[in-house]
């Protein structure tokens, strides 16, 4: 049975990005039915000051009946951020000289924006 579940489990194409201290994994998995799906793990390196470390995965499983409208949204969401901002990465990490900017908003503006946000029940959805 154990060996079952090893090969259910058993990636059939990996891919990983390297981004800093962060590392991502596609892969690629089987399903009981030997039908294929899609495992995204971010992993993250934390580093204690005594020099040991560990590390924080986060995973999402992705089947292939989503795959189009997830490529559909993750490319709409990409896009908006680069026509917003642009490509050149903007942060603390990033940047030494970088100095965050609070605006201060009056309030009855603040409430103003709240206001555009609907309370809903999940069984409006």
């Amino acid at each position: 049975m154990e060996e079952k579940e090893f090969l259910d489990n058993e990636e059939i194409f990996s891919k990983v990005l390297r981004a800093g201290r962060r590392t991502y994994f596609f892969d690629v998995r089987a399903t009981r039915a030997n039908d294929y799906y899609l495992t995204i793990t971010e992993s993250k390196k934390f580093t204690h000051d005594d020099g040991s470390f560990h590390y924080k995965k986060h995973k999402i499983y992705l089947y292939k009946e989503d795959f189009e409208l997830f490529k559909d949204i993750l490319n709409e969401v990409t896009t908006y951020v680069f026509d917003e901002r642009g490509e050149e990465v903007i942060s603390e990490r990033h940047q030494k000289d970088f100095k965050k900017l609070y605006a201060a908003e009056p309030l009855d503006e603040v409430a103003a924006q709240k206001k555009l946000y609907r309370n809903f029940d999940f069984e409006d959805l």
